[in-house]
């Protein structure tokens, strides 16, 4: 069987990463993408082909895309998996600070996607996986803008799934809860920036210690994401969305279950 061709953004750490190297030990042909090159280059003894990415950039997308398909002649999975995340009130948070996670976490994915889509419906073939977010379906206070983004990517991957069905293109949603990477520590320094001073300084300063538990104590590592993802890559018939691990499933039954009124309060008790 002819090796499957990824293009993988955001591959330098955390869920990205791990997704590459199990790609990479499973067969497939993988181009990692990503800003930090120097991070990308330690994937190459495993048979990864490096790329500069910077998907807020056009001429960074559209020479990455070209790269791919001058070498291969085609992508057959595009995964989208870069990401960013800066907390703080939606009062305190710079609105060119909002429209940066916006830039990322949906417009240079469209675009990526725009790119990439052209030779997967003349071919009648090929998936789209976007790395979501449960912060997609379920929100939590200091984290406004980042949710957006996401609410915003499921309403975007759900349209276009209806779109490019048609053509033989499967779209999937990968949806984690709290991992173990780096996207906390980043998230946190920006809240501190932001909210740590002023009207929101006591939540910041609960919401701090729950997030670094969450994230760096109880959480699992990447690797159970990157497993995901393999399984919507191989699946004839994959699922619209793959939440992950039981956790995310949980909390989305949660919030499934419960009136918004509950779910306000419960946040705000363990908030005090």
């Amino acid at each position: 069987m002819e090796k499957q061709i990824v293009l993988i953004t955001g591959a330098s750490a955390g869920i990205g990463r791990a997704a590459a190297e199990l790609l990479l030990r499973e067969g497939y042909t993988v181009y990692a993408a990503a800003r930090r090159l120097e991070k990308l280059k330690e994937l190459e003894p495993l048979g990864a082909r490096p790329l500069v990415l910077d998907v807020t950039d056009e001429g960074s997308v559209k020479n990455a895309v070209e790269a791919v398909l001058k070498a291969e002649g085609r992508i057959d999975i595009l995964i989208n998996n870069a990401g960013y995340g800066a907390h703080g009130a939606a009062e305190d948070v710079p609105i060119a600070e909002a429209r940066r996670q916006f830039e990322v976490n949906v417009f240079g994915l469209a675009r990526l996607t725009q790119l990439a889509l052209p030779g997967m419906r003349a071919r009648g073939a090929g998936r789209i996986i976007n790395i979501s977010s449960i912060a997609g379906k379920i929100t939590t206070p200091l984290g406004g803008w980042y949710h957006a983004s996401k609410h915003a990517l499921e309403a975007y991957s759900d349209a276009l799934r209806l779109e490019v069905g048609r053509f033989g293109i499967k779209v999937i949603l990968i949806e984690p809860g709290p991992i173990r990477t780096e996207w906390d520590n980043t998230a946190l320094v920006n809240l501190e920036k932001y909210s740590g001073a002023g009207a929101y300084a006591p939540l910041v300063k609960s919401l701090t210690g729950r997030f670094r538990a969450g994230y760096r104590n109880s959480a699992p590592g990447p690797e159970v994401v990157a497993a995901a993802i393999l399984k919507a890559a191989r699946a004839s018939r994959p699922a619209a969305r793959y939440a992950v691990p039981f956790q995310a499933k949980a909390i989305l039954f949660i919030k499934w279950l419960l009136p918004d009124r509950l779910l306000d309060l419960g946040m705000n008790y363990l908030l005090k």
